[in-house]
């Protein structure tokens, strides 16, 4: 929700003029630029593996694949979603998803990541704003749920938490967590597709 819309002056190096730039104000009193979330274009594969390096760069517990990953999935066609944050014709942020296959056959389950902002726009809102966008492509798609690996904290926010019986191997289990959209919560190991194995 947008309480209010501010406006700020900046220079424009060009010609010298004033530029009004557009900030939204959230609830909270954090100021942030107007985002806009759209669906992946093929223009877009650059900037998405430059805002995916650069978003993993300092995470810890990662071995910086990241990016290999969004990749394999692209060029393998199992990138199911892939949405982008974009401030003034610029990616800031992308979220992928992908199909996941589970030990009870259960179908319509869905893998979230990588999702990615750039450093110096992190803590503004887009993290939030791409998780709505995809969970609403997920309800547009009907998928039966979807599984992410993240803090907890975080997540919990949009639904998620760990959920008894689905099991990802070999990660804590307060990591892994599921939102249910509709039928029953399936039960056993999550298989990711082959790509999230890419190195490079």
């Amino acid at each position: 929700m947008v309480r209010c819309l501010c406006e700020l002056k900046t220079p424009n190096k060009h010609n010298n003029r004033m530029l009004r730039k557009k900030w939204r104000v959230n609830p909270q009193g954090d100021i942030q630029l107007s985002i806009s979330i759209r669906k992946e274009h093929s223009s877009d594969v650059q900037s998405i593996d430059e805002v995916t390096v650069a978003a993993f760069l300092e995470a810890p517990h990662t071995d910086h694949t990241e990016q290999f990953i969004v990749k394999a999935l692209r060029e393998s066609g199992a990138l199911s979603i892939s949405l982008v944050a974009e401030d003034e014709g610029n990616v800031v942020g992308h979220v992928a998803l992908s199909a996941v296959t589970i030990f009870d056959g259960a179908d319509s389950w869905y893998g979230l990541g990588p999702i990615s902002v750039l450093p110096n726009n992190q803590s503004r809102g887009i993290g939030s704003k791409l998780m709505n966008a995809v969970i609403q492509e997920l309800k547009n798609i009907k998928a039966n749920g979807c599984v992410l690996l993240g803090d907890p904290n975080y997540y919990h926010r949009f639904g998620f938490k760990p959920r008894e019986g689905l099991v990802l191997p070999d990660v804590p289990a307060e990591y892994f967590q599921a939102l249910l959209f509709q039928g029953d919560l399936p039960q056993g190991i999550v298989t990711y597709h082959e790509s999230f194995s890419a190195k490079g």
